[in-house]
């Protein structure tokens, strides 16, 4: 095997295939305030993602205030009734199960893309939504940084986007894509939490992995 000179030691390198490994979206967390040194890191590290033209079209909303988070949780939890309804026979089910630790997190970010995106066009002209590919790095970049710093995170997308917007004052153009409940935890599931809740199981590499053309398994 041929190891590139570039390649960090065994042990840097097992680090991060350990924090990829280990990261969950979590649910429950502890009311432990997030150290302010800490959460300044965790934002740097989703500020040094890759973006398509480095245009890094990802706005972050730290949320302080008590009350709006209250606001926030109700239009999450409008929306998880709403998506109970569209589930048909699993509503009962999916009405079991945890989906968001507003209440509890140390921490609460909005998310949204920037404003006035049309703009730019480099890597964008065929493919726009390369803009939310590009913010999705940056909270896979934080994500795993929260790992390694002990803290849990978790991406909340139960809302109506229209209705966060407004009562974010977030302006026309721009778009919230993911509330992140971000603190410190008990314990990291053992296994994602909706196939530990036998909600679906995850596909296999074999599964998904194609050669020269879909479908076309090695």
């Amino acid at each position: 095997m041929t190891t590139s000179k570039h390649a960090f030691n065994d042990q840097d390198r097992s680090v991060v295939y350990r924090a990829i490994a280990e990261r969950r979206d979590m649910r429950h967390f502890l009311t432990t305030p997030v150290d302010e040194a800490v959460l300044l890191r965790l934002l740097n590290a989703a500020h040094q993602a890759p973006s398509v033209g480095l245009i890094q079209p990802w706005r972050i909303i730290r949320i302080s205030d008590r009350l709006l988070r209250s606001k926030i949780k109700d239009l999450v939890e409008d929306e998880r009734i709403k998506t109970a309804e569209a589930l048909n026979e699993r509503r009962d089910e999916f009405m079991r199960l945890k989906v968001e630790g507003i209440d509890h997190c140390g921490e609460l970010l909005v998310v949204s893309l920037m404003d006035e995106r049309e703009q730019h066009v480099f890597g964008r002209r065929t493919l726009p939504e390369m803009d939310l590919a590009s913010v999705a790095c940056a909270i896979q970049n934080m994500w795993l940084a929260a790992r390694a710093e002990g803290l849990g995170m978790g991406w909340v997308s139960l809302f109506d986007p229209q209705k966060l917007a407004d009562l974010l004052t977030i302006p026309d153009g721009a778009k919230p894509i993911a509330i992140l409940c971000l603190g410190h935890v008990d314990a990291f599931y053992s296994a994602p939490m909706l196939e530990l809740e036998s909600w679906r199981k995850p596909d296999s590499l074999d599964g998904i992995l194609f050669e020269n053309s879909w479908g076309q398994i090695n």
